[in-house]
Order: C-alpha cells, then structure tokens, then sequence
C-alpha cells in the first residue's frame, strides 16, 4: 500500500447519498444540499454535518425540524445549484423549479422531485462537532420516480452514482430487526 493525504481521506469514507434538507422559517421555505450526515442506528435517528454559514441551519435551530429529502441522480445539477446559492437571496424553489409538499408533522415541505423524504425533529446539536442530531417522525416515497439511482459526493468536486444492487436479506436476517425487510 502506499500512504496518502489524510486530508483526503474523507474522499472514500463519505458514501451516504447526497441529501437536501428543507427548513420553513415561518414565511419562506429554503432548502440547503448536504453530504456529510449518518445514521445513527436502525432507530430513525439521523447526524447531519451543518452550521451557522447555512440560512437553513438557523432555522432548523429556532423551529427544532426540517425535511430530509433524497434526490436521484436526475437532480444531480440541482442539487449542487442549490448548495452555490443563499436562501437569503433567491427562492430555490423557484429557482429550481422544484414543487414544495405539505408535510404531515413539520412546517418544512417535503419535495415532490425527490424520491424519499423524512420529516425530522431536532433533538440535539453538538456544537463542537456541527452535529445536528433529527429523530425521523415520518417517511414518505415518491413511487413515481423514473429514476431511482441516488449520487453521493467524493467530497472534490466529484460524484459517484448508485449502481447494481445486491441483495443478502436472507444471510443477515439474524443480525437486522424485525420490519427491516
């Protein structure tokens, strides 16, 4: 083997698909693209990496909940454009022609383009770390989508997208909670 940067070693850890996070302030909605969060365990408790450079982050501070909502590799260029502008200049709904969804639990809108959204509370911040911790209250999917495929960052300016799946339901089930399948 032969050592490299640890700065870049972020590079093939960060493997989570690409996210956007909505937030609703009370008269605007935003929306903020994320790539570096978790799950924490098979409990819909979700770690996302954010802080006070994003408008979305303090909203998500003030109201205690947002939307995770998961792209597919469609959105790939809007994703990204919506990570290069501020909620506080520009509608990135409407810019990107994107359709905001009431949800059922959250004031933030789910996204109709997406093919997976979550409505989430907030239920700790790490502040040393930029952690907001969400606690899943609903889930919702988008059974229309064509594409399915998701995107995940390297991190450099660079993509990788979901390719062959691969199912070993029946060699893990002694190790997965029920519901799971």
């Amino acid at each position: 083997m032969k050592e490299m940067d640890i700065g870049k070693a972020f590079t093939f850890l960060e493997s989570g698909p690409v996210i956007l996070v909505t937030t609703f302030d009370g008269k605007n909605n935003n929306i903020m693209t994320i790539s570096w969060h978790m799950i924490m365990d098979f409990s819909p408790h979700i770690a996302l990496s954010t802080g006070a450079w994003n408008t979305s982050f303090e909203v998500m501070m003030k109201t205690k909940e947002c939307v995770i909502a998961v792209p597919g590799v469609n959105l790939i260029e809007t994703a990204i454009g919506i990570g290069t502008v501020h909620g506080t200049d520009v509608d990135k709904f409407d810019k990107f022609s994107l359709t905001s969804l009431a949800a059922k639990t959250v004031k933030a809108p789910l996204i109709k383009e997406c093919l997976k959204c979550v409505e989430c509370k907030v239920i700790d911040y790490v502040e040393k770390h930029g952690l907001v911790i969400l606690s899943g209250e609903r889930a919702w999917i988008n059974e229309t989508a064509v594409e399915q495929r998701t995107f995940h960052a390297v991190g450099n300016g660079t993509f990788l997208v979901d390719g062959e799946k691969m199912e070993y339901q029946a060699m893990m089930r002694n190790r997965l909670p029920d519901g799971v399948f």
